[in-house]
């Protein structure tokens, strides 16, 4: 196969396939088995010419994905991440979002009520107050972060599970998805959303939860690598149309297993 020529409106291959290859090798682009697959399967696997811009984004997309299939097929509902001690909890837990610690959104709880939406049969919202009286659950498991740290921290609410149940979730939908005060968006798949280690958290180390780890609350989901962990919750709904996410949208896998 010759070359192609490098024109006004072409690029040149081997730049074009060190770029590939350079993004395959993201964190947000992993593949399952990349490593025993060429770049040439990869795009007989994907269905894609690697000739153009678009066509590298189609392709990354379409691997992403393979990626997010892989990831769900091998995903074990009954599989439990691991737990530590008090004495490892990382102190203090450090801080991450896509903005700055002084742009934290603040929330009034006592005005505060959790929409519920989509395919549920109680749309009814709910205050902090009822929500705190759900069934109470503590874990101390490790965050995963997408850029290469780890913390561990002590998260305490409800199960999941239990809220789903509770406002009559079909939980043989594919997608729940969740709108933040700070404009973040995120969905999960409900295998994911019903594990038994998936907590509604309402607070952090047996206090409240603090603003900056996503007051009023945040989803902890300990399978899941942190940016699939919302924070700041102001309404959650199920569906079965794909809802993405904001990282998810900007070119991160889905699925986002850690």
């Amino acid at each position: 196969m010759k070359p192609i020529k490098s024109t006004s409106t072409e690029i040149d291959r081997e730049s074009l396939l060190i770029d590939v290859r350079h993004e395959l090798e993201m964190p947000s682009r992993r593949l399952f088995g990349k490593h025993i697959l060429t770049l040439g399967g990869l795009a007989m696997l994907s269905g894609c010419s690697l000739s153009d811009d678009k066509s590298v984004e189609t392709f990354l997309t379409r691997i992403s994905r393979i990626n997010d299939h892989v990831q769900q097929w091998l995903f074990d509902p009954n599989r439990l991440a691991p737990t530590y001690t008090e004495a490892q909890i990382t102190r203090p837990f450090p801080f991450n979002a896509f903005y700055d610690i002084d742009d934290v959104p603040e929330v009034n709880g006592r005005d505060f009520r959790l929409k519920v939406g989509g395919l549920v049969q109680n749309k009814q919202a709910w205050s902090l107050a009822d929500l705190y009286r759900l069934p109470s659950a503590e874990q101390i498991t490790r965050h995963i972060c997408v850029e290469g740290w780890s913390a561990i921290g002590r998260w305490g609410g409800t199960p999941f599970s239990e809220f789903l149940r509770r406002v009559g979730a079909d939980t043989s939908a594919k997608y729940v998805g969740f709108k933040c005060a700070d404009d973040y968006y995120e969905s999960i798949d409900m295998p994911t959303a019903l594990h038994s280690q998936t907590l509604l958290t309402f607070t952090y180390d047996g206090q409240q939860l603090p603003p900056r780890y996503g007051y009023p609350m945040k989803l902890r989901m300990p399978t899941k690598l942190g940016y699939k962990n919302p924070k700041h919750i102001m309404e959650i709904f199920v569906t079965n149309t794909f809802p993405g996410g904001y990282w998810v949208d900007q070119g991160y896998n889905w699925f986002g297993g850690s």
